[in-house]
């Protein structure tokens, strides 16, 4: 029992940390309507600059701050420069240029800061305590913490203001938006800014825990965190948290339970998908959208 209960919550870790980036994701699909497959990378670039400003020295706390600053500048200006240019372009050319933006910042991150894998300073000390028979971490903590905080101001954010309501309009209906006198684009700006934000947000925050910094070091974490966002719905900031979470414990009682090959792991993010399609493409918490032709 102690077992199951220790890899519980070594699941709910991992799960934490794929809902963060879902949750990356999810904004960015609900507020512009599309699905970037860059955004593990953009997290990745942003994690770099995190490592380059405490190697100059800054306290890492106040780099995370920077970095997630010089993100959100960063993604407003990706949308401004890369995307806007193509948003009333097919499906099939929005999804080519992400995968493009996926290849150049990885590559980016390669010529600007190396290859050699790269240790970040923790955020907050490495402590753990026995609750009750139970090993709980800082980590599990502050990650939980964190989450439950952009939860909260995501939904502040996007159910009780006036921008949130023009960033949901522009989503749904941007002719419409149009006519009712919001500024397009500034809303396409700034989804694409915030969700680069939680992305350099999560990536300074979970690798420094998980892997030594490297070029590959956000692709699994942006499969699992692929399967959270379809697994929840992927216009439901909700359904991307509890995605994860699901998505985490699976994934570590099938590494403790599962006696098979290397990487069977790999099989819990693929399956769900997989099944969600299937079953509910819109997702456990998303919703079904009915067209009238």
């Amino acid at each position: 029992m102690d077992l199951f209960v220790s890899q519980l919550m070594n699941g709910i870790e991992r799960g934490v940390i794929y809902a963060s980036l879902a949750l990356a994701l999810v904004l960015i699909f609900k507020t512009t309507g599309i699905l970037n497959f860059a955004q593990g990378e953009m997290a990745l670039f942003s994690t770099y600059v995190t490592w380059w400003l405490t190697e100059q020295g800054l306290a890492v706390w106040l780099a995370i701050v920077t970095s997630v600053v010089l993100s959100f500048l960063g993604g407003a200006a990706i949308e401004r420069v890369v995307m806007r240019p193509v948003e009333q372009s097919s499906p099939l050319v929005i999804v080519i240029v992400t995968i493009g933006l996926f290849l150049a910042f990885n590559s980016l991150a390669q010529v600007v800061f190396g290859v050699e894998a790269e240790v970040i300073p923790r955020a907050y000390p490495n402590e753990r305590w026995d609750v009750a028979g139970v090993n709980l971490k800082m980590d599990t903590v502050v990650l939980v913490g964190i989450l439950a905080l952009e939860c909260v101001l995501l939904w502040l954010l996007l159910q009780r203001t006036k921008v949130g309501l023009a960033l949901r309009a522009v989503a749904s209906n941007p002719e419409s938006s149009r006519l009712a006198g919001v500024s397009v684009g500034s809303m396409l700006m700034l989804g694409w800014g915030l969700a680069a934000a939680l992305g350099a947000l999560a990536g300074s925050l979970v690798v420094p825990i998980t892997t030594a910094l490297n070029p590959a070091s956000m692709q699994e974490i942006l499969v699992f965190a692929f399967a959270a966002a379809a697994l929840g719905g992927f216009d439901s900031p909700l359904g991307a948290v509890v995605g994860g979470l699901v998505v985490g414990v699976a994934n570590a009682l099938t590494i403790q339970y599962v006696d098979a090959l290397d990487g069977i792991e790999l099989l819990v993010p693929f399956g769900l998908i997989l099944a969600v399609l299937l079953f509910r493409p819109a997702g456990l918490f998303g919703k079904v959208h009915v067209e009238r032709v």
